[in-house]
């Protein structure tokens, strides 16, 4: 299980709140409130609050079906 574990981290590309927010035009209280929704997971390092880029690429981009 310590192997998925480490396959797993290394997928992830962690970013701060700022960072994460520019990148998809949103405020950093959105990100937060995905957070507490549980939409997205936040990592903890220290005191500071990381996102995976590729997680919230996933669970924040959602296609609108086109009306044709």
């Amino acid at each position: 299980m310590a192997m998925q574990d480490k396959k797993a981290s290394a997928d992830q590309q962690l970013v701060s709140l700022a960072e994460a927010a520019e990148q998809f035009g949103v405020s950093v209280k959105t990100i937060r409130r995905r957070i507490a929704d549980g939409t997205v997971h936040g990592y903890r390092v220290g005191r500071l609050i990381r996102v995976d880029l590729n997680e919230l690429q996933q669970q924040l981009l959602v296609e609108i079906p086109s009306l044709k």
